[in-house]
């Protein structure tokens, strides 16, 4: 794929010569999302040279790199938690933000400050020479300098697109993570699940374990990992987690190979799933980790928008889940804790995203729909969500925007109903600050 053409490239230049000091976050930020070239080069090449220069390929001890279709947050805040616990100085790296940039970029939890990320934007912008860089290859970039600044003890990345070709992939992790493949970002990743799943392993590397949490991988990647000598530990087969009522278990293989069992295990507020993938991880990568530190650890993880189960002003759980495996999922959740009243469900996505398949995947689990619209860059009017799926909705409603359809639900559902909102970062992002202002406190 090419490079930017001239008028990219004219554009692009100088507002990289307009860059001062000076500008606050907001301003550095604004900058770098009116970066939205026609054509981007999808190659490592550019990113990789100053992350060299800056010598920001190995920015901790302990490297933990995160791909996956769904379940990349969950699982990075899942081993971001139970690392502290041992304790470690943890540093996370994931996209996107529901509120704040500086959400992007934690140290044990905590979001680096306004000044720590322009410090990385200054550094990023001296080195990188003539080289164009996009928001997302300064937005990796900056998180790597912020790590080792902070020295932290370990840095688990979030992959942001796919794997083989993203900017988290310049790094050198001591483990890889593949948590689920499923049809997502099909303008970049194509609509072929075998082309997706060699993507996304492009994450693993030579002779190091590669962690699977799909329990049938495509054979692309288990191809490829074989092709690289990465012994390769696939859910359900090398390790694998059995829930019950009030707690689960867990099994799989100890740093040694040999096996090991955790019963009892607290319920996270996060999916199993991930849980038990993100252990599995653990084992190879961190062997001092107790009972006591993955107990503690899954206890405290916690990451809003993923199944955030809010009780003011009305009943309502929020979830990011933008694609049919994420919408799946939460049915699956939504299926083992039935409510007595009505169920509803607030649905506003983005224009690439698919919303019929989020639709049948909740279906037979929601009574009523309310659809939204959402502004701004790759959004979409709910005229043009209601044409994709209204043949698969019984009783619905249609909304201007977000806050007009949870203005309407409040005014319409009942102390037994739930309201499940989803579809979108942005869907959430707007619900919560909805729910704040309206909480009474």
């Amino acid at each position: 794929m090419s490079f930017y053409n001239r008028a990219d490239v004219y554009e692009f230049k100088n507002q990289q010569e307009n860059m001062s000091p000076n500008k606050t976050l907001s301003q550095w930020l604004e900058y770098l999302e009116s970066l939205h070239p026609s054509e981007i080069d999808m190659g490592l090449n550019r990113v990789q040279k100053v992350a060299s220069k800056m010598d920001l390929l190995k920015p901790a001890p302990l490297i933990i790199m995160v791909a996956g279709t769904n379940g990349k947050g969950s699982t990075v805040t899942m081993c971001s938690s139970i690392l502290q616990q041992v304790p470690m100085k943890v540093g996370s790296y994931m996209s996107p933000h529901l509120h704040f940039y500086n959400e992007r970029v934690k140290i044990n939890g905590t979001p680096v400050s306004d000044e720590d990320l322009i410090e990385s934007f200054i550094a990023i912008d001296e080195q990188r020479g003539d080289i164009l860089l996009t928001y997302f290859e300064v937005g990796t970039l900056s998180s790597l300098y912020l790590f080792k600044k902070h020295n932290v003890d370990a840095a688990v990345l979030e992959v942001g697109l796919g794997g083989r070709l993203d900017a988290v992939n310049i790094v050198d992790p001591d483990i890889s993570v593949v948590t689920s493949i499923g049809l997502d970002h099909q303008d970049w990743l194509g609509h072929d699940l075998a082309g997706i799943a060699f993507e996304k392993a492009g994450i693993y590397r030579s002779s190091l374990p590669a962690i699977c949490g799909e329990r049938l991988p495509q054979a692309t990647l288990v191809d490829h990992a074989a092709s690289i000598s990465a012994p390769l530990y696939v859910k359900g087969q090398e390790f694998d987690f059995k829930e019950h009522s009030d707690s689960w278990d867990w099994n799989g293989l100890a740093s040694d190979g040999q096996p090991i069992t955790y019963t009892k295990l607290p319920l996270p507020s996060l999916p199993i799933e991930n849980a038990a993938t993100a252990l599995q991880a653990l084992q190879f990568v961190c062997p001092q980790i107790s009972i006591r530190h993955i107990c503690e650890g899954l206890v405290l993880a916690q990451l809003a928008g993923r199944m955030q189960i809010i009780s003011k002003p009305l009943n309502a759980i929020l979830d990011v889940g933008h694609n049919p495996q994420a919408a799946q999922m939460l049915a699956n959740r939504l299926a083992s804790r039935p409510v007595k009243g009505k169920r509803y469900a607030l649905l506003a996505m983005l224009n690439d995203k698919d919303p019929k398949g989020v639709v049948a995947a909740l279906a037979p689990l929601v009574q009523s729909w309310h659809l939204a619209g959402i502004s701004g860059f790759r959004g979409q009017s709910v005229a043009s969500l209601h044409d994709k799926v209204r043949q698969q909705l019984g009783e619905h409603q249609q909304h201007v925007d977000i806050e007009q359809a949870l203005a309407a639900l409040l005014s319409i559902m009942q102390d037994e109903d739930e309201l499940i909102v989803l579809g979108s970062f942005i869907t959430v992002a707007k619900a919560q600050n909805w729910i704040k202002e309206h909480s009474n406190g």
